[in-house]
């Protein structure tokens, strides 16, 4: 995962100030007012939401989470088998009853 360009503190605030916000501010007014890219708002806001039941549509950042985990796991039974793979082949040819000895 790559570096991040907010710290989650920042985040968290920011979710802190829009969730108890009556009425919901807009949201380029309070990614302003945060200093934060609009769209990096925007998106934190939705996951928020999905996090919060609130948008089922979304997958929550578990669900995120355990596909990342999921995928580098898959990524890397690949690599294992890829390994089994030519160590079968290689085995199978050094021990072909009908290879040619020379």
């Amino acid at each position: 995962m790559g570096k991040r360009k907010y710290p989650p503190e920042l985040r968290e605030r920011a979710m802190r100030l829009y969730r108890q916000a009556e009425p919901k501010p807009v949201i380029a007014h309070l990614a302003d007012q945060l200093g934060v890219h609009r769209e990096a708002l925007r998106n934190w806001i939705r996951q928020d939401q999905a996090d919060h039941g609130e948008r089922v549509v979304l997958p929550t950042s578990a669900m995120l989470e355990e596909n990342r985990q999921l995928a580098r796991e898959n990524a890397e039974l690949k690599r294992i088998n890829e390994i089994m793979r030519a160590t079968s082949a290689y085995f199978a040819q050094e021990f072909d009853p009908t290879r040619r000895r020379s």
